[in-house]
Formats: C-alpha cells, structure tokens, sequence
C-alpha cells in the first residue's frame, strides 16, 4: 500500500501537479493506511510533511513491533498528542497483552474519547489464557457512533450510555453474564446494526436483544453450549435479519416490521413456532431441514413475494411444499445448492408428494423459477421441476443451471440431455414460459414455449 502511493505522489510530482490534489483527498487516502505508514508519508515532499498529524484516524497494531528507539505505548501516546485533527474519526487498535498493559488502553480510549471519536475497534489476540476486559467506566461516550469487539471480554454490571452509537459488532466476544449483554444494549437508545459473532461460550444462557430502534440484526452462532436456551429478540423497528445458529432450543422472534430475513442452520428447537415469526416478510431465504422445523399450522405468508431455500437438508422439498401452500402472493422462486459435490450424498430417504390442492401463488402470482445446482440425477428433484411447470400459469422465465461436467465424466453428458428433452417436454400452464438451461458458460433456451 504504502509502495503503490509513492508512485501515486511520484507520478504527480513529475508532472508538477501534487499541489492541485485537494487537501481533503489526501487526508482521505491516509485516513485507509496504518498510522505507522501515515507518518512514513512525512518524508515524500515539504507538503506532505506535516499532513499526517491532520489525519482523522489512528490505526496501530502492537503485534510485531519492533524498534529500539521507543515502546508502542510512546507511539501510540505520541499520536496522539501531536493529532490536529478537530475530529478523530476512527481508533483501530490490533493489540496482545504481552507488550501493553489494559491501564495504557483504557488511557487511550479516555484520549480518543475525549477528541469526539466516532468509530473505536478493538481486536485483542489472546495468548493462552488472557483475556481484556472492556472498560465499563468508557461505556459513556456521547459522540461514539460505531463500535466493534473482537475477542473482547464484556462485564458490565450496570446499565450504560452510549446515545449516539448506531452500529455495534460482537465479534467472538465473551460475556460475564447474561446481564452485561442486557445492559450494554440498553444504553445505546439510537442502535440501528447488530452484528453477533458467537463460538463456544458456556456462560450465557438466553442472549436477549432488546433494542426499539435496531433495524439490521446478524447473528452467527457456533456455540453448541448444553446450559444455552436460545435468544429473545425483541426488536419492533426491524427490517433485515440474518441468522445463522449450530444450536438453538428456543427463539423468540418479535419483528413486526420485518422485510428480509435469512435463516440456517437452526437446529435442536423446540418452539414450534419459530418459522410463524417471519409472516411480515417479503424476501425470505431458508437453509433448514423439514426434519428438525415443525411447519406452523394456521401460518400464511401473505407478504411473501420472494423465496430462496438450499436443497442440501434431507428431504428439503417436504419443507418446500407447506411454503407453497402458505405464500398465496409469491412472485418468485429460487432453489439452490453451493454444496451441490459435497453434500447431495448425504440427501437420503423420503419422497416427494404433491400437494392435495394447486397453490394458490402457481395459480396467479409466480412469474419467476430459478433452480441453481440442479441435480439432473434425482428423482424428487425432477419431479419438484415438473410439478411446478405443470401448474404455474403466469410463469415468465424457468431457468436451470449446474455444474460443468468434467472430462471424466462424459458418460453424464447424454443422461443430463435425456432430462433437458423431458423438462423442455412437459406441457408447461404458462404459455409465455422461457425454459432456459444453462450449463456452466453455455445457455440453451427453449424455443418452444408452449
């Protein structure tokens, strides 16, 4: 990075055009670099000599650092003391415990505080069994705007105020207790991100959310904990929900404004009503297994315009068909599967059946059937095909894509045409119908579309 801007400023310098770059550029182009190589900058030109010190960000790492001449504690400390930047925009900190003591970051918080700080990132890299915890005593800063925790332990014993932060990221973070989560939440009133990153961690036992402005929640969680009863997420102002869960016994979904929601990898729940939380979407994205999600009965998905699931969950397509039935306004339709080679093997047992009655949505509202990874060997697959080009009368465009054969296996190639001749053969409800195959970089589209 720093090599590919000595030749930026070279090359203006040749030209005698450095001094038309906007003061504002530059500072943008040092704010994206560590602030060892923003200093470095000093030595480039006379103009560029005191540039770094208006520098909004600071971004230091104590990991590797070397010299012989001062501790990383006096560059960090010197930073910022020579800092004229009326605002600091953002603190990154990449730091072990072996080089600096949890005194001198709290310090350092207490100054970048202190400037106006908008955006603080904390990432510890723990050596054997260290932990940093995060001052509790700095969780007041009024101007804080972003903050993100990686591998930061939370004890927070009382609730804090933080009124300006609007993105908050937990990333591998630990907890004290269920407690220290409530209270740091509690205190961000204007809260509008969530992201959670969670691995093994035997302490919490409900995760709860409860955040009346938050908007965009993101929750992966690893944690397979025995003592972990799920999450309560209370959030009446959200729009977009990303979660992804090893383990999960309960989930308790309040969300009346939801939009967007993408769901995986839930497993071990027991609340039967967990798929009836997302009746306010419109876009809705499922990588779950009929096996382990009991479908909600009295659930319609009125909103419901848009859905995505993986065919990788044993008998997935008995998860499909109460999702048909129960999405009356659905316009589009896409299957797929990215773990097409490596987990097909493992789809075993059950059969297809088709709905006692033609879904409403294939009757009047599906125009669109996309279907990524088609398994052109599977029965259930094909016959999920036909079904749905059977009976949807205002379908526009079918299109079936998978991945290419390789050389050694040709013999595949005629037995994938045998189907392509079946499927181009159905007689399809809709007459304005586009059958589009696509094979790796190659696209056959059906010309008959009757």
């Amino acid at each position: 990075m720093f090599n590919s801007l000595i030749l930026l400023v070279n090359s203006f310098r040749n030209q005698d055009r450095i001094s038309q770059l906007p003061e504002a550029l530059i500072l943008r182009i040092l704010s994206s670099l560590p602030t060892k190589t923003v200093i470095a900058t000093s030595v480039l030109s006379k103009q560029w000599r005191y540039f770094w010190k208006s520098v909004p960000s600071l971004e230091f790492n104590s990991v590797g650092f070397k010299s012989k001449h001062q501790t990383f504690s006096d560059v960090v400390c010197k930073s910022f003391l020579s800092n004229k930047a009326p605002v600091l925009e953002s603190f990154h900190l990449e730091f072990a415990l072996y080089k600096i003591t949890p005194i001198d970051i709290g310090f350092w918080i207490g100054l970048a505080f202190a400037r106006n700080l908008r955006e603080l990132v904390l990432d510890f890299l723990p050596d054997d069994l260290e932990s940093f915890t995060f001052p509790s005593s700095l969780c007041s800063c009024n101007t804080l705007e972003k903050l993100k925790l990686i591998l930061i332990l939370l004890d927070i014993s009382s609730p804090v105020l933080m009124k300006s932060l609007r993105t908050l990221h937990l990333v591998f973070v630990s907890y004290k207790d269920d407690a220290s989560i409530r209270n740091l939440l509690s205190g961000c009133p204007v809260l509008e991100e969530l992201e959670v990153i969670r691995a093994e961690d035997g302490i919490v036992e409900t995760f709860t959310i409860e955040v009346p402005s938050l908007k965009r929640l993101t929750i992966n969680d690893e944690n397979g904990g025995e003592e972990f009863w799920g999450y309560m997420i209370n959030a009446p102002c959200l729009k977009y929900l990303q979660i992804e869960v090893l383990q999960c016994p309960h989930f308790c979904l309040i969300a009346p404004e939801l939009v967007k929601a993408s769901v995986s990898g839930v497993r071990s729940l027991t609340n039967e009503k967990f798929l009836g939380s997302f009746t306010s979407v419109k876009r809705l994205f499922l990588d779950l297994s009929p096996l382990e999600i009991t479908f909600p009965s009295g659930t319609i998905f009125y909103q419901l315009v848009s859905l995505e699931m993986y065919t990788r969950q044993n008998e997935w397509w008995n998860l499909l068909t109460p999702m048909l039935e129960h999405s009356p306004n659905l316009q589009l339709l896409k299957l797929t599967d990215q773990y097409l080679d490596f987990h097909k093997d493992y789809v075993v047992g059950g059969k297809w059946k088709e709905p006692k009655y033609v879904p409403e949505c294939l009757l009047s509202h599906l125009e669109t059937f996309v279907w990524e990874r088609f398994d052109w060997g599977r029965k259930e697959e094909k016959e999920v095909a036909t079904y749905i080009l059977k009976n949807a009368r205002r379908l526009n465009k079918a299109t079936f894509s998978t991945t290419p054969i390789e050389s050694e296996e040709l013999n595949k190639l005629k037995k994938r045409r045998k189907i392509l001749d079946e499927l181009d053969g159905v007689v399809r409800a809709s007459n304005s119908c586009h059958l589009v195959f696509e094979f790796d970089s190659i696209c056959y589209v059906s010309e008959d579309s009757s």
